[in-house]
């Protein structure tokens, strides 16, 4: 009888090892891959490319008719992106208003100060002032016209509150003075004075696009305007 012993069994082939699973982050998101809603590498600059589209969006269809996915679709990306930034809609109001409202007034505000009391640089400061903020942010006098002038517009208490104070009061207060000194027409009131100007300079740049057709007045840019603007202040209609 053969003592031999039996071949042993062959062994079976190592099965390849199993990768062990990504390591998750937040609700089972595997690390490195971001949540829906959040920046990427361009986040800065994202960020003033969304703030740009609401205010074409708060131009066109105004701040209460425009929605966080209007906005969305004009920057071209997800409503939660939006989020991400803003939060709601409350939230990207005042991030307008407080990034890009309020430091267009303050651009125009420093020349105006600067002015100190003589009525005419005064004057020509808050002329030559809003001529240079509307070539620099052209979206401004349509907002303006169309959220605080209009009723229930939703950035008239920015002016009573934020922008009043700073610029049209103090511009105000500066005329009383100047009228008081006798540097003046005792005939004109100060408020309305101030009226005036806007009325002469806010109003005609967000009304452009009618009266440029309306007068065929296309030649017509914003320098232009505001040279009139200061030579009727100026000289008045010469009829004298």
């Amino acid at each position: 009888m053969s003592t031999e012993r039996p071949p042993k069994a062959r062994r079976k082939a190592a099965k390849p090892p199993v990768a062990a699973p990504a390591r998750a982050t937040g609700a089972g998101r595997p690390a490195g891959q971001r949540s829906p809603g959040r920046p990427g590498a361009d986040g800065p600059d994202l960020r003033e490319r969304l703030l740009d589209a609401a205010i074409a969006c708060f131009v066109r269809e105004g701040i209460a008719g425009t929605s966080l996915r209007t906005i969305a679709t004009e920057a071209g990306v997800t409503p939660a992106l939006l989020h991400y930034y803003f939060g709601d809609k409350a939230q990207l109001q005042e991030a307008v208003t407080a990034e890009r409202v309020l430091p267009a007034f303050q651009e125009l505000r420093g020349p105006v100060t600067e002015a100190g009391d003589d009525v005419a640089a005064l004057v020509a400061a808050f002329v030559n002032g809003v001529g240079r903020v509307v070539a620099a942010h052209p979206w401004l006098p349509s907002l303006w016209v169309r959220e605080v002038l209009c009723e229930g517009g939703a950035l008239r208490d920015v002016l009573f509150e934020r922008i009043g104070p700073q610029l049209p009061q103090m511009m105000t207060a500066r005329f009383t003075q100047a009228q008081a000194r006798g540097e003046m027409n005792e005939d004109l009131d100060p408020r309305l004075l101030m009226v005036s100007l806007v009325g002469l300079t806010l109003f005609p740049a967000a009304g452009a696009p009618i009266w440029r057709r309306l007068l065929q007045a296309d030649d017509l840019d914003f320098d232009a305007l505001r040279r009139h603007t200061l030579a009727l202040l100026d000289r008045g209609l010469g009829l004298e």
